[in-house]
């Protein structure tokens, strides 16, 4: 029986980030340094595969540092942590590796100059969010206000309302978040905001190759988790520009075959924290059911790296409690 013939459109960039990237690396190399467990206070990264990947090299995945013991070391994850999170760990002498993306960091750096200056802060984001519990916990309680949405902006209640600076989020969608903004200057137009865009570079070129890709397709899947924000936004991005039918799946097994029944054209991305395996699974999936065309759709080369912090880099002797 002959398949029927069917178009993926692959996006480019999409998968792994550069802070991803970084953050894998340093549990892989906390685990060579020191061997198994080392516990990762929260996921080191919104992705099952690559947690279980990690918790089967010996990695101890936590939500607490009261559930980790002294004697272990410990990374916080790429998403950022309280100010009180690595005050503690210095408290208890504990070796610890902070894995925040370099660009959240830039964010927590933002934070802490505004508020040195007296400024009050407006934080875009969503509530509950990792990083967005990171971010806050950088400035004392109630130096921080979060908005979700516009309509958040109209019951803000600053302190002063000629003393505001704003941050955001780095995996927002981009659009949305810019209604947001808008809507923050025009009720407060002395509001400062960031020298350049919090939201990251990885999360806007994987947000502009489904735009594009929104426009070849009749259908897209999304490869991340349900807990990643970025993946989350690509879906909202893609329903957006125009493409109808946009799902969310974490791997092959979770596509609905018969939802893309008759569909001659799929676009293909993924989160920025999903492993490129993941995405060859899901287009080896599609070419055991359909003869497959594949098309790269490329609106951007990423070449960025980030170091990774210079207790791994050094040989195993003392440990520092700082990571840099």
């Amino acid at each position: 029986m002959s398949k029927s013939p069917i178009t993926l459109y692959l996006a480019a960039p999409r998968g792994f980030c550069a802070g991803v990237d970084r953050a894998i690396k340093i549990v892989e190399m906390a685990l060579a340094k020191w061997g198994a467990p080392v516990y990762v206070r929260h996921e080191i990264v919104h992705n099952k595969y690559v947690v279980d990947e990690l918790r089967d090299k010996g990695a101890i995945f936590v939500e607490e540092l009261d559930n980790c013991p002294d004697e272990r070391p410990v990374i916080f994850s790429a998403h950022g942590v309280p100010k009180a999170v690595p005050a503690e760990a210095a408290r208890r002498n504990m070796v610890y590796v902070d894995a925040t993306c370099p660009l959240v960091s830039k964010v927590h750096i933002e934070a802490q100059r505004h508020h040195d200056r007296g400024l009050q802060m407006v934080m875009i984001g969503h509530d509950g969010h990792p990083e967005t519990v990171g971010t806050m916990g950088q400035l004392p309680k109630g130096e921080v206000l979060l908005v979700e949405t516009v309509d958040d902006v109209a019951a803000l209640e600053p302190r002063d309302p000629l003393q505001l600076a704003f941050i955001t989020q780095t995996t927002l969608s981009v659009d949305d978040t810019a209604d947001i903004v808008a809507a923050l200057q025009a009720r407060f137009p002395a509001i400062v905001g960031p020298h350049k865009e919090d939201i990251c570079y990885a999360t806007t070129n994987r947000q502009e190759a489904v735009k594009a890709m929104a426009q070849k397709t009749d259908a897209m899947l999304v490869i991340g988790a349900p807990n990643s924000s970025n993946s989350k936004r690509l879906v909202e991005v893609g329903k957006r520009a125009g493409c109808h039918y946009a799902q969310l799946v974490q791997r092959a097994d979770d596509v609905d075959w018969r939802a893309l029944e008759g569909i001659s054209s799929i676009g293909i991305t993924a989160g920025a924290s999903a492993p490129e395996i993941l995405i060859n699974e899901v287009i080896d999936a599609f070419r055991s059911r359909f003869e497959t065309t594949l098309e790269i759709v490329e609106t951007a080369q990423e070449n960025v790296e980030f170091k990774v912090p210079r207790v791994l880099r050094e040989p195993a002797k003392a440990y520092p409690s700082e990571d840099n």
